[in-house]
């Protein structure tokens, strides 16, 4: 009875369904057909389920348990880490304020452009619909990348590029090319926190150099890579990820430099490029793919819910990284998802919805700011694009410890340490500014920090 109910209370049996024959239900339990009639009649005693003559029993209409809400949600009980972020933001219901969530809210998005998108595909032929996707992806959308990175000055061939299932399945086929369990891998110190816990599921050794207004301390970059000898680097260049910085000329001359003195391979995370105002230096332009990958994909600009990435590459690993997409995924990514994506780049409008993005955003970055300042909470630094806010909290106060206080009182925050190797940041919380608009998240803020404005407040 107890098995049933759990089902039922589950919704893994709605009302309607079938419940399993009785004989197949008691080979399953252990116990013998008479014990499950007995059941089964006690159930239908209680009106939960009902029988029919000739055909079973069935799951009652009224009567039932209600939905178990807080078994389905996320648990609040887990380590606050990587994974903890991840779920509290992927699985609370609508009702949850997400300003440590790693995406734009769904009206910030093209969705017209989506949609006319979509109303063209479903006039496309019958095999982009049904087929698997080809290995190296859809032609036209890496036709268009193609063309866009020789605006920037990347002059790529063909077989230099592929399409992913998404970014982070492109940062995972590099893994899966380059690194054996014990290897050691360097990232920054603070960095993108699903950085860490993908690396983990490689069983690699997680090494971090802290991370400055320019990109990696050079120093401690060069101290790590004599001592440690990482075979790979992993890094935004670009609107850095939790701390919005920019990577310098000077930081990128010098660390490629470094790189080569020791046989180090960088994988550039490009995903926020279209978040700058203006271009800034790319180890990829300076190096031209002979020790550094390109990743990115479009689920920050477009859809997080049509995903797809790319990987730029040498041409030789590009062909390796092909037979582990084969391996993994059978082929490329969905047809559907890459002529939805190719079909919105080259509509024209997409330019102009980045040129609104950035002047909206630019405008929730100063705004987010001057409401925290009264809390004492501060940026680390103003960034040029993008929508992160890496802020300091006043002295004493934690950020995990807050973020599970916030998390009872239906606020998502990003803790510090989820993105520090060294567990050196627990003073530091990322904001998602397009998901701060809502004057909760400060009132929360204000409550867990249990302290009026100005409190506590550092001139750090």
């Amino acid at each position: 009875m107890a098995a049933i109910r759990l089902k039922v209370s589950s919704r893994a049996l709605v009302p309607g369904d079938r419940l399993p024959s009785i004989r197949s239900f008691a080979a399953t339990m252990g116990v013998s057909p008479s014990t499950v009639v007995e059941a089964y009649d006690r159930l239908a005693a209680e009106g939960l389920i009902r029988p029919r003559r000739g055909s079973g029993f069935y799951v009652a209409g009224t009567g039932l348990p209600p939905l178990a809400l807080a078994e389905a949600g996320p648990r609040h009980d887990w380590a606050v880490d990587p994974f903890w972020v991840s779920r509290q933001s992927l699985d609370s219901d609508p009702t949850v304020l997400k300003p440590g969530c790693g995406w734009l809210p769904a009206d910030w998005m093209p969705n017209s452009a989506l949609r006319r998108g979509l109303r063209k595909l479903a006039r496309t032929e019958d095999a982009v619909l049904a087929d698997y996707g080809s290995t190296r992806g859809s032609p036209s959308l890496r036709r268009l990348l193609l063309g866009r990175f020789a605006d920037e000055g990347l002059e790529l061939s063909s077989e230099q590029l592929m399409l992913a299932s998404s970014g982070t399945q492109a940062i995972d086929l590099v893994c899966r090319f380059l690194l054996s369990p014990g290897d050691t891998v360097l990232v920054d110190d603070p960095c993108y926190f699903n950085f860490r816990a993908l690396l983990r599921a490689h069983q690699v050794k997680i090494v971090g150099v802290p991370y400055t207004i320019t990109g990696p301390d050079m120093t401690s970059f060069e101290s790590v890579l004599a001592v440690e000898r990482p075979r790979l680097y992993i890094t935004n260049s670009a609107l850095h990820n939790p701390t919005g910085a920019t990577l310098s000329p000077q930081t990128a001359y010098r660390l490629l430099s470094t790189a080569s003195a020791h046989d180090l391979t960088i994988v550039e995370d490009d995903i926020f490029t279209d978040f700058e105002p203006e271009p800034s230096a790319r180890l990829t332009l300076l190096d031209g793919l002979r020790r550094v990958i390109r990743i990115g994909s479009f689920s920050k600009t477009l859809s997080a819910s049509v995903r797809c990435g790319y990987i730029a590459a040498r041409a030789d690993w590009i062909e390796g990284l092909l037979d582990l997409q084969v391996a993994t995924c059978f082929g490329g990514p969905s047809p559907v998802a890459t002529e939805l994506i190719s079909s919105v780049l080259s509509g024209g409008g997409y330019r102009k919805h980045m040129e609104e993005l950035r002047q909206r955003l630019a405008q929730a970055r100063r705004k987010m700011a001057s409401r925290l300042e009264p809390l004492g909470i501060r940026p680390w630094l103003m960034p040029r694009g993008g929508f992160y806010l890496w802020c300091r909290l006043p002295e004493g106060q934690d950020s995990a410890t807050l973020a599970r206080s916030a998390v009872e009182e239906k606020v998502v925050l990003a803790p510090g340490n989820v993105f520090s190797v060294s567990q050196t940041a627990s003073s530091f919380l990322r904001f998602n500014v397009a998901q701060s608009g809502d004057p909760r998240v400060v009132a929360v803020l204000k409550r867990v920090m249990g302290s009026r404005p100005g409190a506590g407040a550092s001139g750090d």
